[in-house]
């Protein structure tokens, strides 16, 4: 799986997480739904979880639980959109998300 990171992607991320220790997550979340109908979800996570694989990225590391990784593109893309203050995950095909928080679990 490749993902790029778009500059103002990039941007925000060390923005938002300055000064942390930790690595990006994409989950797919499915709480209160079925496991096809669940949502991406950006998480700024301590260190991976057991089961994670690393996408190729073109800059920061980014995860993934891998029996998930069925339900995304090859190929995708996390921006940012200024507009609308937030993340969004795509391919060419389609949006994932197109209204992403990044959620940081490092904090407990």
């Amino acid at each position: 799986m490749r993902i790029t990171i778009t500059e103002a992607a990039e941007k925000k991320l060390l923005e938002r997480t300055a000064g942390k220790q930790g690595v990006f997550r994409i989950e797919y979340d499915t709480e209160n739904c079925c496991s096809v109908n669940g949502i991406a979800v950006l998480w700024f996570v301590r260190q991976p979880y057991e089961g994670d694989g690393k996408a190729e990225t073109n800059g920061l590391p980014v995860f993934m639980e891998k029996s998930k990784e069925i339900f995304f593109d090859e190929e995708m893309t996390i921006d940012f959109k200024e507009s609308k203050g937030c993340f969004q995950l795509k391919s060419r095909n389609q949006y994932f998300n197109p209204s992403m928080s990044l959620i940081d679990k490092t904090k407990k």
